[in-house]
């Protein structure tokens, strides 16, 4: 592709399950950025995360309707990618396959499902093409990191795919090589905690990080012990929705402490709490030991270990992991999240002729 010249006005839109984030870049420069916050009542009347697309839109076509900044002109409109076909990490146009899948929620309903949605809707209005970039379905697992033991499952990969592979950019650069030549285990630590082992550019391992793979976090279970865990599903006590419940949303740190706030647990451990010390600490011994397990992958040739994501912010939590897992490498710690400016610099990279978009069609399963 033949390298073009910006700069480039990039719209940006990340839909969480309780805000609508919108930014605006000038190349990566944030002109303008805003979340807008729903209540649980605001989105009570929705059946389903689909239905809530009228009035998210409306709600992003009045905030840009009074901001000056987005009466210019903009190039292209990047979301956030939804739960999708598994394909390989990049940044794809969002087609009309693409919006079906979303639309539908055929695999799984996720407000990122709004993401390439909400773009495709804007870029039509303002003319220009819609993008995503590296959706929680990255999938560029090994064949041998996909079987678990039993034939009726399948390992699988979901993970905060955007924000790992935007930090080990990041590393990347600071280590002075390219992405594809490097391999890092990168962490991302937040309500759910995921690691991904990033051999030479491609994630060949990670946890199932929704669906309660990996340590356990400040809302997730984690890898459970089996047994036990069939043994409760049959016990009479839960439903089906119940049991899943307590494995994302109401499970790790908030089944045992009532609370999945790092800050008022660390404030009870201040405080001599003693058994929430023993919960914090089991959480850091889980995704060390996680960390550890990554580093088997790569024959114990690992360039860094990054940690990433909210959690990171936490100074103690790093110093115990760090205690842990230093002796196998460098670590490098970039704290919260980079969401907005991951997104903005996958779609620059396409405006710009660095790389095409990719065909979500090409790897979509009918």
């Amino acid at each position: 592709m033949s390298r073009k010249a910006g700069p480039f006005h990039i719209l940006v839109i990340n839909p969480g399950s309780t805000s609508t984030k919108i930014a605006l870049y000038r190349d990566l420069e944030p002109v303008f950025d805003k979340a807008i916050r729903h209540s649980t009542q605001d989105l009570s009347p929705f059946e389903r995360i689909a239905d809530q697309l009228e009035f998210r839109f409306a709600l992003i076509q009045e905030c840009l309707d009074r901001n000056p900044d987005f009466r210019g002109e903009i190039h292209a409109v990047v979301g956030r990618g939804g739960l999708l076909s598994p394909i390989e990490g990049g940044v794809y146009e969002v087609t009309d396959a693409m919006l079906l899948d979303l639309r539908e929620a055929r695999y799984g309903q996720h407000a990122s499902n709004l993401g390439g949605i909400l773009a495709h809707r804007l870029a039509q209005q303002l003319k220009v093409k819609a993008y995503i970039v590296d959706p929680v379905v990255v999938d560029e697992m090994e064949p041998v990191a996909r079987i678990s033991g039993i034939p009726e499952i399948r390992r699988i990969s979901i993970f905060h795919a955007l924000n790992q592979k935007s930090v080990a950019r990041q590393a990347a650069e600071e280590l002075g090589k390219p992405y594809a030549e490097l391999n890092l285990i990168v962490v991302h630590l937040g309500g759910g905690i995921s690691v991904g082992v990033h051999k030479r550019g491609r994630v060949v391992d990670v946890n199932n990080a929704l669906n309660g793979e990996g340590p356990f976090s400040p809302e997730r279970s984690g890898g459970l012990p089996a047994g036990q865990l069939v043994d409760l599903c049959f016990s009479g006590r839960f439903t089906h929705s119940q049991m899943l419940r307590k494995l994302t949303g109401a499970g790790g740190m908030v089944a045992y402490l009532g609370t999945q706030d790092m800050l008022e647990v660390k404030g009870r451990i201040s405080s001599g709490d003693a058994f929430a010390a023993q919960i914090y600490d089991a959480m850091v011994y889980q995704i060390a030991k996680e960390i550890g397990s990554g580093s088997t992958v790569l024959e114990g040739d690992v360039d860094a270990i990054v940690l990433t994501g909210g959690l990171a912010q936490d100074e103690r939590l790093i110093g115990d992991l760090k205690r842990r897992v230093q002796w196998i490498t460098r670590i490098l710690v970039y704290p919260g999240e980079k969401e907005m400016m991951a997104l903005a610099r996958g779609c620059l990279s396409v405006l710009m002729g660095q790389e095409p978009p990719r065909k979500y069609e090409d790897y979509r399963k009918e």
